[in-house]
């Protein structure tokens, strides 16, 4: 009876059409893996992402609001939650002349490339980066020398008293793959990014050298979720991996790529659980062989 009344809210909320029960997590994470959530909502617009945002914060509900999946390892027996996409009700974007407005449910490189073609500079790093722009703030994302922290002028979130608010970038306790937004669990709604004028021709050459340097160096036609573990400081995660012998090491159907030493690759028949094991093992065996603790950049959820 609970669960129905729980359904109907949210069919009230944002249309019944859009909400789901049972959708594997595997269509909708870059690891290609994981069960169910529970629900699955997609609200239209931004009003009903509040609404229902507002009914599961107040009725302490577990919930996850989505980008791209692409940072996330769900567990295969599912999420005992709702989860939020933002793709539809947080989409819109907006130029105005070198400021960029983002909708947190934009692809990050799609509003590289949208700024490549105004000729605005400062983005190139992302143009590869497969997260939302929500989730790239969220983690302060970075590559190749840039990271969100340099571009980001505000971000609109949603406080604990559900009051929509501006943060300025100075103010977002932005440092390596942190935020406030993460620490605080504040929703993102919409970012404001500070880019420069700059020369086409230079900024796609840039995103073209880049982009080869991706294909070249990542495991970029497997499925994965980027670099599985944050840069232990001092070090260079792929590097401990490599030197403790761990390349290729492969547990079920999930890979230290041999071609990137810091990607956990899916070879097409991967379990959540095995993409676990192999974290846990690669862990264990770079602490044994250099004391070191590499932490997962990849968010854990869910049951296993």
């Amino acid at each position: 009876m609970e669960n129905t009344f729980f359904e109907n809210r949210l069919a009230e909320l944002c249309g019944a059409d859009r909400v789901q029960r049972s959708v594997p997590m595997s269509e909708h994470t870059t690891f290609r893996t994981g069960g169910p959530a529970d629900h699955y909502v997609r609200p239209a617009d931004r009003e009903a992402f509040l609404r229902v945002l507002r009914y599961l914060r107040q009725s302490e509900r577990e919930y996850l609001i989505l980008g791209k999946g692409s940072n996330l390892l769900v567990g295969d027996k599912g999420y005992r939650g709702t989860v939020v996409d933002t793709s539809e009700a947080l989409n819109e974007t907006e130029i105005d002349g070198d400021t960029v407005t983002a909708g947190a449910g934009v692809g990050l490189s799609t509003v590289a490339g949208m700024a490549a073609e105004a000729a605005l500079t400062g983005m190139e790093f992302a143009s590869g980066i497969p997260g939302s722009v929500g989730g790239a703030v969220f983690m302060n994302a970075g590559a190749y020398g840039g990271e969100m922290s340099q571009i980001v002028k505000s971000v609109e979130v949603v406080d604990p008293s559900e009051e929509v608010i501006e943060i300025q970038g100075s103010d977002m306790g932005f440092r390596y793959r942190m935020s406030i937004a993460q620490e605080k669990k504040l929703p993102i709604l919409s970012v404001k990014l500070g880019l420069s004028h700059g020369e086409k021709d230079e900024i796609y050459a840039r995103i073209k050298d880049l982009g080869m340097q991706r294909a070249k160096k990542q495991p970029l036609e497997f499925a994965s979720a980027g670099s599985t573990f944050k840069r232990p400081e001092g070090y260079y995660a792929g590097k401990l991996i490599t030197d403790t012998g761990l390349s290729g090491l492969t547990i079920g159907g999930a890979r230290v790529s041999p071609k990137h030493n810091g990607f956990i690759i899916n070879l097409g028949n991967a379990t959540s659980a095995d993409i676990l094991d192999l974290i846990d093992e690669v862990r264990e065996r770079v602490k044994a062989r250099f004391g070191v603790e590499l932490v997962p950049e990849v968010r854990i959820i869910g049951d296993f």
